[in-house]
């Protein structure tokens, strides 16, 4: 599943009912477009607002964090060289 960048649209699959049990279904058209299948681990979060709930597969979180980390490892890697050249520079300073 694929990430998307930005906003996009919203849609509005229809609606479920929260049964005795505290179960919904998960209309069909929202799993068919969004890939959800028999066996697909769902994260529930909290929402902007408080009182809206997010569901989100397991494997797109995954893949968010995977990118999070790229991100990181490569910020980590500019701030090192950014102190390694500010070392040297210092270094220089002080053999003068």
């Amino acid at each position: 599943m694929r990430i998307k960048r930005g906003m996009g649209k919203h849609r509005c699959f229809g609606s479920a009912t929260v049964g005795p049990k505290g179960q919904i279904v998960i209309p069909v058209n929202a799993r068919k477009e969004l890939g959800i299948d028999t066996g697909t681990t769902l994260l529930f979060f909290t929402g902007p607002e408080k009182r809206m709930l997010v569901l989100l597969p397991a494997d797109v979180m995954e893949e968010m964090l995977s990118m999070m980390s790229e991100g990181l490892a490569h910020f980590e890697k500019i701030v090192k060289e950014h102190k390694l050249k500010a070392a040297k520079a210092e270094k220089g300073d002080e053999s003068r």
